[in-house]
């Protein structure tokens, strides 16, 4: 099932033209996290120029109870998810060209089949808790884990989420130019498209003993020391994206820390919080990181994790 509403400016062509086989889509399953993150992707979209889809994972299973189970009740319970979000959402968006669908899968492959022509995918997030294993949902972290996009998880009733004014796009940068492009890319078109300021954050740590060589502390003190280093490190990686975006404000942080530690201090102002993610397999399937996990479950605002390498 697919509804589309294509709304479109005076002359026809609409206030922003979407460029062709690129969306944002939302998994939606009627839950008001899932509702605040079709809202956020709704705007996103229009920040964008993109059409939203929303995406409603159900498939027939019928329990080996007895029970009555009505097949064609629960299929309209599904479609009525998708359309009271999608009729909302026009109410609220106008300029958005919004599709819908019921997929017809579990939720985890019905959301990551969706990436192909994704720009992002935008998810609900319970927030904080006391079991912060499970606070994004099983699901969540399944699909974090395993997505080649980026993935904004957002919580039910955030006030970060109405994106301040003022507020910052806030990305956590590692290792050199390479290993941080996805996500300084990702930051940067953030930014450019709602004409916010960016401040990219570098966390260090002191060297153990064991990590000094020669070759090493001869590249620190060719810049001056450790501190001076890892500014000329950040510096590097953020010269190719203040080329290419050079009207977007960037502040530069280089703070002692945990990565972790030190986004989550400096992250009050953000409406936004940007990290990397190289997914890990582990004894338990496939993790994301200590770092996103960390943001994902403690920051005060909305998280997108980006796939690295």
């Amino acid at each position: 099932m697919t509804r589309e509403a294509d709304r479109t400016g005076e002359d026809g062509t609409g206030d922003r033209e979407a460029r062709p086989g690129r969306e944002i889509v939302a998994g939606v399953d009627g839950s008001p996290e899932s509702l605040a993150a079709a809202d956020w992707a709704a705007r996103e979209a229009e920040h964008r120029g993109l059409p939203l889809r929303l995406a409603h994972a159900w498939r027939w299973e019928p329990l080996d109870l007895p029970l009555v189970q009505d097949r064609e009740a629960q299929e309209r319970v599904a479609e009525e998810v998708v359309r009271t979000a999608e009729a909302e959402l026009t109410a609220r968006h106008p300029k958005v060209a919004i599709t819908s669908e019921v997929l017809p899968d579990t939720p985890v492959p019905a959301l990551l089949g969706t990436l192909d022509e994704a720009e992002m995918l935008v998810i609900g997030s319970r927030g904080h808790g006391a079991v912060a294993g499970f606070l994004l949902g099983s699901y969540g972290q399944q699909v974090i884990a395993a997505s080649t996009r980026p993935v904004v998880a957002v919580r039910a009733h955030d006030d970060r989420a109405a994106e301040p004014p003022s507020g910052e796009i806030l990305v956590g940068q590692q290792g050199g130019p390479e290993d941080s492009e996805a996500v300084l890319r990702f930051a940067f078109e953030t930014a450019d498209a709602r004409g916010a300021a960016i401040r990219a954050v570098r966390a260090w740590s002191l060297p153990s003993l064991y990590a000094y060589s020669p070759a090493s502390m001869r590249l620190a003190d060719d810049a001056g020391g450790l501190v001076p280093f890892e500014e000329k490190a950040l510096r590097e990686a953020l010269a190719p994206w203040r080329e290419r975006y050079p009207h977007v404000p960037v502040t530069e942080h280089v703070e002692l820390g945990s990565a972790g530690q030190v986004l989550l201090t400096t992250s009050g102002a953000a409406q936004l919080l940007v990290v990397g993610r190289r997914a890990k397999r582990g004894a338990l399937g496939q993790r994301i990181g200590s770092v996103a996990h960390a943001a994902l479950h403690l920051a005060p605002c909305p998280v997108a994790v980006v796939p690295q390498g």
